[in-house]
């Protein structure tokens, strides 16, 4: 009897202190199994690579149909369970050499990352688009790893054509989790249809795809209920995202990680809305998220 009180004393005692902590976590891992990674940093998002290893493998043009191949970046453990994945287009006349520098920094993030050719340097918008869904179709159903990735959680982004072509993708698939456009371009103003949160990237400078024809109405045009960010550069171009860059990377994984892991960890960065800064021109949204 004396050795049950004792017991029932010291599972009470544990109860009031850490076992409350291990229980509390346990809960928080239940309510959103797509976590991963550590809990992050301002340090964590501006750095070059995150916390995961990445490798990566190459995809032959004459292996596929529907794309023009690419590069899959994936964290090279398996221990955490699947991850999301994100298909990225380059623009017009580009290849995926100038949005290689987006694989192993969203990969080591903690994402299966697809950065694609096209079938040819010269496709427009609407085909890039549904090269971004072929790409995706792949990555989940027929790539060496398409055992890593949850097929519920997929995004696309894209630049410049690639851009525009990520908007397309997401009005064909609103099961996408989220969509990021790079200075993107199309011809179609207009996107109402679209039930992705969506991330729109403009540049103050760009001169090719002007942020008052393209970026601006893309995002003024986007469900007024939509999780949705307007992004505009601070000198920067047209080409911007074809080099490394610190803002479009930590203002990315913050979406992605929203919106495609669900992971409310992130929201501290997205909202309240970044304020202008010598990167920042402006930055425009809907807070807080409800997706």
């Amino acid at each position: 009897m004396r050795t049950r009180l004792i017991r029932t004393a010291l599972a009470a005692a544990l109860a009031a202190g850490g076992l409350v902590t291990t229980q509390a976590l346990t809960a928080h891992a239940a309510a959103n199994p797509y976590e991963r990674g550590p809990a992050p940093t301002q340090s964590s998002i501006e750095a070059s690579r995150g916390s995961y290893a990445v490798s990566q493998t190459t995809v032959s043009s004459l292996s596929v149909s529907g794309f023009g191949g690419g590069t899959i970046y994936y964290p090279t453990s398996t221990a955490d369970g699947t991850f999301g994945a994100v298909a990225i287009s380059p623009g017009y006349t580009a290849y995926q050499s100038s949005i290689a520098w987006l694989g192993p920094r969203l990969a080591s993030q903690g994402f299966v990352v697809f950065t694609i050719d096209t079938n040819t340097t010269l496709d427009q918008p609407d085909s890039r688009g549904r090269q971004l869904l072929a790409a995706l179709d792949y990555l989940t159903q027929q790539s060496s790893v398409r055992g890593r990735i949850d097929t519920s959680r997929l995004g696309v982004m894209g630049h410049s054509m690639g851009g525009g072509g990520t908007l397309e993708a997401a009005k064909s698939r609103p099961s996408l989790q989220a969509a990021i456009p790079l200075t993107g371009w199309n011809l179609d103003k207009t996107w109402p249809e679209i039930q992705t949160p969506t991330l729109v990237v403009g540049a103050d400078g760009d001169t090719v795809a002007p942020v008052a024809t393209h970026s601006e109405p893309f995002y003024e045009s986007l469900p007024g209920s939509l999780d949705k960010a307007y992004l505009e550069l601070n000198g920067a171009t047209h080409f911007t995202p074809n080099s490394s860059n610190t803002t479009i990377a930590k203002y990315s994984i913050s979406w992605l990680k929203r919106f495609i892991d669900n992971d409310t960890r992130y929201e501290q960065f997205l909202c309240p809305l970044p304020s202008p800064s010598l990167t920042i021109d402006e930055y425009r949204g809907n807070c807080p998220h409800t997706s």
